[in-house]
């Protein structure tokens, strides 16, 4: 069996057992073996089906307690731990592909920590799944914004609360104010106090109408986050209407319910993240980014939230640039399938040259809420600010240098210190 033949995963391994010992349980457990020896499990069996452990490498422990319930007495120790798995077993299944890279494992005594770093996947995937559909490119035709720059966006806040023409109100502020990309806050979605098909309607006939004045049809990601038929549903609305953009929350949705809206749309779809944290918040247990993403991408969607810099949780810097290269380094050699890092949390025009020095591309949408709706000269203001940071960023000025000739910047250097 060749490796195009194989899935590959590498993980954060930490235990006090002896750690061949625990790499073998672990690869024995999410494939042909169990806790005791089998009779129909045959040399023939275990040949075909069985997972191999790659390779154990130890690195630096970071002292962190153990998860409850692992046992053994020895000292805690980290290694980095490759197992491969015949592609035979679960075949081109996203789902059945989580189940086998991050199923039971997790709750083995021998495991002290766990981490999936990364994902391995063969081309038969391409095959069975979609990938987005707009990625990069498709993003920037239908926002109009050119490759140089990223997309200014902002959030509809107040998160909840605000009604159906309330929030056309605001959006019509935000396209005069000459941003590119407006998105629901996760938390808005279909509720009796702010209904989905009022609120879209409202919405999208205000964009509808600027784009009629102006030519720049602003893109605006609808949440439609729901059951599957109502997502379908949703988004056809939004399509009708003209709309360009519609959000999930993937974390609730699953990566079935994504398949199933790629398969059906004839939009971009928006990937908020929202509970990454109980994924991926401990260094030592969990999922990292890197393979995360991929599943997304495989399954369709064509923006992928990865928080932002000098956030305003939990995730440090590093993390954060991490995140967005990894959805913008080519997921196969035929395709590259990108998706488009969206940085939101916390972001004013204070994060914007940092942002652009360590990411090193304009391909992506740089989000802030009250960076720009709180902007004292109003949101065609707060638009300006950062619009004129990214351009001075761009072009090796320092925002003082580039506030001298913008007020709107100047003003926002005062207001968000």
């Amino acid at each position: 069996m060749s490796e195009v033949d194989r899935i590959g995963a590498t993980y954060l391994l930490r235990t006090r057992l002896d750690p061949e010992r625990a790499a073998k349980v672990i690869a024995g457990e999410q494939s042909s073996g169990t806790f005791v020896s089998l009779p129909g499990e045959t040399a023939e069996l275990t040949k075909r089906a069985a997972a191999r452990v790659e390779a154990l490498e130890e690195i630096e422990d970071s002292g962190a307690p153990p998860l409850p319930g692992a046992t053994g007495d020895g000292e805690l120790r980290s290694f980095r731990l490759r197992i491969t798995w015949p592609l035979a077993n679960i075949g081109p299944s996203l789902p059945n592909l989580m189940a086998t890279l991050a199923g039971n494992l997790y709750e083995l005594r021998e495991v002290a920590g766990l981490k999936l770093l990364d994902i391995d996947l063969p081309e038969v995937f391409l095959d069975r799944y979609a990938g987005p559909a707009f990625g990069i490119s498709g993003t920037r035709e239908l926002s109009g914004v050119e490759a140089s720059k990223p997309l200014i966006g902002t959030i509809i806040k107040p998160s909840v609360g605000l009604s159906p023409q309330d929030t056309a109100e605001l959006v019509e502020e935000l396209c005069q104010g000459g941003i590119d990309f407006i998105k629901d806050d996760e938390l808005q979605a279909d509720g009796p106090a702010c209904p989905f098909d009022e609120r879209a309607r409202s919405v999208l006939r205000v964009i509808d109408a600027h784009a009629q004045r102006t030519g720049k049809r602003v893109m605006y990601a609808v949440n439609i986050t729901d059951e599957i038929d109502e997502m379908r549903r949703k988004h056809d609305i939004v399509a009708e209407m003209g709309g360009t953009c519609v959000m999930v929350s993937l974390n609730s949705l699953g990566v079935v319910g994504l398949a199933a809206l790629r398969s059906h749309a004839r939009l971009p779809i928006h990937g908020h993240r929202n509970g990454w944290g109980y994924l991926g918040r401990s260094p030592d247990n969990g999922w990292g980014f890197q393979a995360w993403q991929k599943i997304w991408r495989v399954a369709g969607v064509d923006h992928l939230h990865v928080n932002a810099l000098a956030n305003k949780f939990w995730e440090d810097d590093d993390s954060v640039v991490s995140s967005a290269r990894a959805c913008l380094s080519p997921l196969f050699p035929e395709r590259a399938w990108q998706a488009m890092p969206v940085f939101s949390s916390g972001q004013t025009i204070r994060q914007v040259p940092e942002t652009w020095q360590r990411v090193g591309s304009a391909d992506l949408i740089h989000c802030a809420g009250g960076g720009i709706v709180a902007h004292p000269g109003g949101v065609p203001a707060g638009v300006a600010a950062m619009r004129a940071a990214w351009e001075a960023a761009q072009a090796g000025t320092t925002l003082a240098e580039a506030a001298k000739d913008t007020p709107e910047l100047a003003t926002a250097l005062e207001a968000f210190k």
